[in-house]
Parts: structure tokens; sequence; C-alpha cells
């Protein structure tokens, strides 16, 4: 009766931690444009509405010399509002206060990478990384949490426009399966398997940890943030930076501004080519051109005909195959993927679907057929069952 009642309470609080509703926050959609932030504008006119549409047209005004003063290191062409309206795709309010007949904001404007692109003569098309997913780890009072609930570090990446940055990032709104998934405990395992089936479920290559801790000296007082970007499975540091505030109200300004400088890092070390895809994390290896079928042709020396040469065949190719195997532990997957990726012929060894205690089942690409992959596991001590393109392994 007790064990039935802690498992009804144990599934209370899972059912809890994913239906709780007040910690997510979706990220923006951040698309491939351009972006000025930060323009500020004070307009006054005989309405609040008509304040604000001249605010707003005046921002476009700024937002274009900024952008073609940060592209190409001076004042660029002045363009029309007529114009200015074909090439922008977005007005975003930072911050604003609406009077009678005055309006004053803060602004973001947001630049269509094709169109405005031709006119400030750089290319639509940029480098990109991988698909990198991202977890904000946000420590406080010595406790990390990534989604448990919101915080300013979650909010700022959520907010942060990513679509400038030379990083794909995968950025998640922390409800849901998020919660169990991506917690402060995953960022310190090092085992790659589960790391491979989580990426695999967001659609991401690898993974970067930025993390932030924040301490406060007394209740009221000034604040410091200290930050690190990590990157991948193994939380390798590439580097940290401190921030400071005068009071708690400081922490949302300083977040933004710490993501942007997470951003430059990562892009920086993107660059030096330190953001580097763990292999292990790939499921599958690309055919390579050598791995590709040839054909045989036999020689028949002049004026001899050979009956018995046949037409030319084609040489096995890379074929994956589906073999399925028991996972008693996290250790056995590891050592079973290690074993026949060893195996000569293996291009790849990864389980597609784990089921620990279980069978899980593991996608081989092999050059050659079946039946040569069915040898060389038998070879290795493997009792191996064959149904059709599917292979049961077992000692």
């Amino acid at each position: 009766m007790i064990g039935l009642l802690l498992l009804v309470l144990g599934a209370g609080i899972v059912e809890g931690q994913i239906a709780r509703g007040d910690r997510g926050i979706t990220p923006i959609n951040s698309s491939g444009d351009f972006l000025a932030s930060g323009i500020k504008v004070d307009v006054t006119a005989k309405t609040s509405e008509e304040a604000r549409q001249l605010g707003w047209r005046e921002a476009q005004r700024k937002g274009w010399a900024q952008l073609y003063r940060q592209t190409n290191g001076s004042a660029g062409p002045a363009l029309t509002d007529s114009v200015l309206d074909g090439i922008v795709t977005a007005i975003v309010v930072e911050r604003e206060q609406i009077g009678p007949r005055r309006y004053i904001a803060t602004l973001g404007v947001q630049f269509d990478r094709v169109r405005a692109g031709q006119i400030l003569g750089v290319s639509g098309r940029t480098l990109r990384s991988p698909p990198l997913l991202v977890i904000p780890v946000y420590s406080v009072a010595g406790i990390p949490q990534v989604f448990e609930q919101r915080s300013e570090w979650q909010r700022a990446w959520a907010e942060y426009h990513t679509g400038q940055s030379a990083i794909d990032y995968v950025r998640t709104a922390g409800t849901g399966v998020d919660t169990l998934l991506l917690n402060a405990g995953q960022t310190g395992r090092r085992g790659r398997v589960w790391w491979r089936v989580i990426l695999d479920q967001y659609g991401a290559a690898d993974v970067l940890m930025p993390t932030a801790r924040v301490e406060y000296s007394y209740p009221g007082g000034p604040i410091a943030g200290h930050f690190a970007a990590r990157f991948g499975p193994d939380d390798k540091l590439i580097a940290t930076f401190t921030m400071t505030g005068p009071s708690a109200r400081a922490l949302p300004d300083m977040m933004e501004k710490a993501v942007a400088r997470m951003d430059r890092i990562y892009t920086d070390a993107l660059a030096a080519g330190v953001l580097r895809t763990d292999r292990y994390l790939v499921l599958e290896k690309p055919v390579e051109k050598e791995d590709l079928p040839e054909e045989t042709i036999a020689e028949v020396p002049a004026g001899e005909v050979d009956a018995s040469v046949t037409p030319p065949v084609a040489q096995p190719g890379v074929v994956s195959f589906t073999v399925q195997y028991a996972s008693p532990d996290v250790g056995s997957v590891s050592a079973t993927e290690s074993a026949i990726g060893g195996i000569p012929g293996v291009q790849s060894a990864a389980t597609t679907s784990l089921a620990l205690g279980g069978t899980s089942v593991m996608r081989v690409t092999f050059r050659g057929d079946i039946a040569a992959l069915k040898a060389a596991l038998e070879a290795r001590g493997y009792k191996v069952q064959q149904g059709g393109s599917t292979l049961r392994i077992s000692r």
C-alpha cells in the first residue's frame, strides 16, 4: 500500500512538472533578417497614434543609418520612406511610453536580408554553424536550474534575436518534457548514448551550455553575474566573464547584454574551429565517393570470346542494416556500439532506439551485403539471427 502511494505521488510530481504552464518562455522567431536595435525616438504630434507613427518612421531612418554604418563603416545613402517601407519587415518595441500627444520609445528595426543586402552590398548568404541546442543554466544561491522556473537568463535567451548570428541556435520553450530532458543534471553527463537521443529529439547536432551565476551582496545592494560559455557533452569551457549591476533591478539588462556577449564568444569559437561537432553524436556518416559501387569488367584477350564472362556487375556498396541487441545498462550499449563499429567495412554504428533493460535497435552502415555483416559478427563471437534486412545478436 505504501509503495502504491509513493508511486501515485511520484506520478503526480512528474505530471506536475510537465503540466505546469508558468515556467516556459517561447523563443521569438528570429529569421535571417538584419536588425538594428536600441534606437531611441522622442516625437510629439496632435494625437498619440500620430506620434507613434512618426516615431516608427524616424526609427526606420535611424535604423537604416545605423545598419549601413555597421556594415560599411560609413554613412550610407538616405532612403525615402517609401523605399524603407519596402525593405523593413518589422518594428520591434523594446520599451515605449505613450502620452496624449507624445511618443517616447526604444525600438529595433528589422530589414529584409535579401532586399536590404543588395543596397548594402553584402551577400544574403552567411556562414552558419550546425544546429546547436541551447541549455541555459542559471544558478542563484548555489542551486543550478534550467527550466524548473522562469528566470531572467532563460528570458534573455528566448528574446535574443539570433537571425544575424553565425550560430544556428536551437532554443526550446522550457515546457512539457523540456523540464525533464534538459536540466542541470543532464549537463553533467558525459555518455554519448543519451545525448544522442536528446539531440535527435530536438534536431540538433551538438549542445551549447551557457551558464550564469548571480551573487547578491545584500538585499537591495549591488549584484554580480559570473558567466561561462561551455560547449559539448564534455562541458568544454570556452570563455568566462563577469558583469556587475547596482541592484537587482539591473538584472534583466545585465542578462540581455550577457547573451549578446555569449553570442560573440560562440561566433569567434566557430571561426576558430573550436565548435567542432563530436563525431559520436552524429547518427549516420555520409557516404563518401570512394564508398560508391564500382563496376568490374573482365578483360578478354583480343580476338577471343569467353562465353563464361558475365556482364559487368556492381560490387556491394554501402548499405544500412538494422541490428537488435540486448541492452541491460548504458555500459552494454557503448560496448556493443564500439565492438560493431570496429568491424572492417562498418562505416557507422549508432543506436536509434534505446531501451535500457530490454532490446535496443542499432543502425549499422556497412560496406557489403548482409551476409558479409553476419559473418563478421559471428567471427567476433556473436550469435546472429537473420530476418530480412534485420539481424538480432546475442552472446
